[in-house]
């Protein structure tokens, strides 16, 4: 499809929503991995811009269960920031219901497209110019997660099923590395080793939530830091974007992934590993601003398991870096050769650093535990 094409269809697209005028401007937006991202402007005073999204049913198969889940978030959002004196139109994401009377548009190559309004006068960071941005985005996960600490977790779909189970991870690595489809194996050898000498470490959440110890929690699971935005004047947290992944989950996967993303001194795809390792700096901000916005409705366990977390979703991602380079590279988009391999390779690196911190990182947890957390009453 050309680009005009495309516009065509965008443009085709978007009279299936409700309109405040003449659609006179489509661009490309953002630099996500799975979407198809666009925003548009309309004529009106003041124009009003609109997010366009065709979402990708190669990975999210169940799209009708997934803005099943978006909707119910994002109402019980809005419910919560009134009571809290908040303007749910700039806090939290508001999705435009289409001719069908859905929250979503499915054209005629059954294409799923959603429209939500584009919150004016944010920020979103790609990267961390001072910690104070890394604290404010640990504010303002850790306020998703305060808010949604009443919502039934139980009640969502799991969209993409078994996503944090990473013994399955570990599985689906295996297998990669014993077809090796594309003959990839041999320049992967150090990274493999390093994986499978930390098996049993893959199921060390996954145990404790299903034996019970660790609560399911209405979790984002793509907690990068360019997911929260911030407040163009006061550079605070302002909202939580990108919700397709809001599922059960762990607090600690939430946690760790914003770790691993946002407190390394590399970028994710960084060839000189050199350059990669565990900021404790950081960490100890994001430890700081997530704790005190939800550390009150976390379990003492939970808390103490954030570390863990941080770690075991960089061993995560880095496990699923690697399986996506052996079997060709067919689910996080690469723009050269090789950029899942330095992927996964940043992430491993980091893991070793983790491993080399975990007393100062649990230090840390056990300091802001005292200044936010309180046992509950006759336990």
């Amino acid at each position: 499809m050309t680009q005009e094409e495309a516009y065509s269809k965008i443009h085709e697209v978007s009279t299936h929503f409700p309109a405040p005028g003449k659609l006179i401007k489509v661009e490309p937006y953002g630099n996500g991995h799975i979407n198809d991202t666009y925003r548009l402007t309309y004529s009106c005073e003041p124009a009003k811009r609109v997010i366009l999204q065709r979402m990708n049913a190669d990975v999210f198969r169940s799209p009708e269960q997934l803005m099943e889940n978006i909707g119910g978030v994002t109402a019980h959002l809005r419910e919560q920031i009134l009571k809290c004196g908040g303007n749910p139109d700039r806090e939290t994401l508001h999705f435009k219901i289409s001719d069908s009377g859905k929250n979503y548009y499915v054209d005629d190559r059954h294409n799923y497209w959603r429209m939500c309004d584009f919150i004016e006068d944010s920020i979103c960071l790609e990267s961390i110019s001072s910690p104070d941005d890394f604290y404010q985005s640990a504010r303002g996960f850790g306020r998703f997660q305060q808010l949604l600490s009443t919502y039934p977790a139980q009640t969502l779909h799991e969209t993409i099923p078994h996503f944090h189970d990473t013994v399955r991870r570990f599985q689906a690595l295996k297998q990669a590395v014993e077809a090796d489809p594309c003959g990839r194996v041999k320049s992967a050898v150090r990274e493999i080793d390093f994986a499978f000498k930390r098996e049993e470490d893959a199921g060390s959440l996954v145990h404790l939530q299903k034996s019970g110890q660790l609560p399911l929690r209405v979790t984002h699971n793509d907690t990068k830091l360019n997911n929260v935005l911030l407040d163009k004047t006061t550079r605070k947290a302002l909202c939580v974007i990108d919700l397709d992944t809001v599922m059960p989950g762990l607090a600690a996967n939430d946690f760790g992934d914003s770790i691993r993303f946002g407190a390394s001194t590399g970028s994710e795809d960084e060839p000189d590993l050199s350059k990669v390792n565990l900021d404790l700096t950081l960490y100890e901000q994001y430890v700081k601003g997530f704790l005190e916005t939800c550390g009150g409705n976390l379990t003492e366990l939970e808390i103490e398991t954030l570390p863990l977390g941080a770690k075991m979703m960089t061993y995560e991602c880095g496990i699923r870096f690697l399986t996506d380079y052996l079997q060709g590279d067919t689910y996080f988009k690469i723009s050269r050769a090789g950029q899942n391999l330095d992927r996964c390779r940043t992430q491993l690196k980091l893991v070793a650093d983790m491993e080399q911190k975990m007393d100062a990182m649990n230090a840390m947890i056990q300091k802001y535990k005292k200044l936010f957390w309180q046992k509950p009453s006759g336990r």
